[in-house]
């Protein structure tokens, strides 16, 4: 039986020989002969060129890269750029959808964030409908029946960061404050703990916010944990499974209040791609789109 003791070893300094590869996964593999044949990073490419100067500037990050490594994101169940990042650097698989080379550095978060932040949000939405009109053609939309499910991300902003919307006082300034009007000791901790504990309605969004996200919201998770979140939705051709619409809002908005603009948006770009046509010439999606 081989024991971990016995493969602990010094790397040599230098490599000889090949290096490891991996076949590839066949959805991958197939996802990047259709982006191929579409011409997917032509369109990127031209979309984005007004946010990319010809020689200043540090390496960047190639558009068609950047927009396949947020589809990455989306089919691997990754919600935060430094997990994105990290199963880049993980996988051969990925490495080989992408076309980086094992001499090659996988982009880092910093690269991918600063990537996201470059790109507008209306070219963003550009390639989407772009996507989507690839699967009007390939009668992937029917836009007869859709569905509507909504998620809470975490957004990337600390609960212990808030402050009053009124006098713009950290939650341990107002506690303070609190405690010395009641009479109780503000210095002694536990004393402000047990203030703490028995207040009801701590934290509204009404009298607090982010100072780092005014649009996130407090909203209590699933896992139990109140946090700083938002709630974003997917309209679903319930056909075929393509999402042709997304909608984000605040964390703590009820389902129904937003699932009619969600509605709205999905009935919007099905009727963009009501004259969408497949090579043979007939139209795949669903003219009421009801």
């Amino acid at each position: 039986m081989g024991t971990r003791k016995k493969r602990e070893r010094q790397e040599g300094l230098w490599y000889s020989g090949e290096l490891p590869t991996a076949p590839g996964h066949p959805f991958y593999t197939r996802l990047n002969e259709i982006l191929d044949k579409a011409g997917f990073d032509d369109f990127c490419e031209a979309s984005c060129a007004g946010f990319y100067h010809a020689k200043l500037g540090r390496p960047s990050l190639a558009p068609g890269l950047y927009f396949r490594i947020m589809m990455i994101g989306f089919f691997e169940g990754l919600d935060s750029e430094r997990g994105m990042a990290w199963r880049l650097a993980d996988s051969l698989t990925l490495r080989r959808f992408l076309s980086i080379g094992l001499d090659e550095s996988t982009p880092d978060h910093v690269t991918i964030s600063r990537t996201r932040r470059l790109i507008g949000a209306e070219t963003h939405q550009r390639i989407f409908a772009w996507v989507l009109e690839r699967l009007a053609q390939g009668g992937l939309i029917q836009g007869r029946t859709m569905g509507v499910d909504s998620t809470t991300l975490e957004a990337n902003a600390a609960m212990k960061s808030i402050v009053r919307r009124d006098t713009g006082e950290g939650y341990t300034d107002y506690l303070k404050r609190l405690a010395e009007a009641e009479g109780v000791d503000a210095n002694d901790a536990a004393a402000l703990r047990r203030m703490d504990r028995k207040r009801r309605k701590k934290t509204s969004n009404e009298d607090w916010q982010s100072p780092s996200d005014g649009d996130a919201e407090i909203t209590k998770l699933k896992d139990g944990r109140t946090a700083l979140a938002y709630k974003a939705e997917n309209a679903v051709d319930m056909e075929t499974g393509a999402i042709v619409a997304v909608t984000t809002h605040g964390g703590a908005v009820a389902d129904t209040a937003t699932v009619e603009g969600t509605v709205i948006e999905a009935g919007v770009a099905v009727a963009g791609l009501i004259a969408t046509e497949t090579p043979e010439g007939k139209p795949e999606v669903h003219p009421p789109g009801n």
